[in-house]
């Protein structure tokens, strides 16, 4: 055999074809959504609910099958309460609720009570209603559409929004009706300072 022979019998490694498997593709947009997953709840976490500006406007159909948008109420002041059947603080607060919504509807005063049931179910969203003779304006909140758009974290929690439709108080954890009387009729003074209504 001469060198020549020996020459073709030695095969040299051939290069890799350039580009990346099919596999790995799957592997790298599999770490990609789950770092976008991450950012995005860590984003979230770091969104508080809103305590001033424009209130997030939302669309509702209430418990009994009237539609609605927050933008009806324009030129009211607008008690936005989130609350659950089964939450205890959200049952310590309701007399209050209740009370001072017949309050300012005995006073004629341009103001509106909106209840939003948190994850809750249907039936014992009514329960809660009849139980505590809940009078105004309650709706499900399907999805919890309208919790995530206010960044709820928990229940109760309740928004003061002015005429002009901007939040002007947020209250975290149970309202008493002295703190409701107080936080309305100062929303209802800086409206009428403001020229709205």
């Amino acid at each position: 055999m001469s060198q020549n022979d020996l020459v073709d019998v030695i095969e040299l490694p051939r290069p890799q074809k350039a580009g990346i498997s099919l596999s790995s593709i799957v592997l790298i947009i599999g770490i990609l959504s789950v770092a976008v997953v991450f950012a995005i709840a860590l984003a979230r976490q770091r969104e508080t609910q809103p305590t001033s500006g424009p209130a997030p406007v939302f669309n509702f159909t209430t418990f009994n099958g009237e539609t609605y948008s927050l933008s009806d109420f324009r030129g009211k002041v607008v008690v936005l309460n989130f609350w659950a059947g089964w939450c205890e603080p959200c049952k310590d607060e309701a007399p209050a609720l209740q009370s001072t919504w017949e309050y300012f509807q005995s006073q004629n005063a341009d103001v509106v009570y909106i209840g939003i049931a948190y994850a809750d179910n249907g039936p014992s969203s009514l329960k809660f209603l009849s139980d505590f003779g809940i009078t105004y304006l309650n709706a499900p909140d399907l999805g919890t559409r309208i919790s995530d758009m206010y960044n709820i974290r928990g229940v109760p929690e309740t928004f003061i929004i002015d005429k002009n439709g901007n939040v002007v108080e947020f209250i975290l954890a149970g309202v008493n009706q002295e703190k409701l009387l107080r936080s309305v009729n100062r929303a209802l003074a800086l409206s009428n300072e403001g020229g709205a209504g």
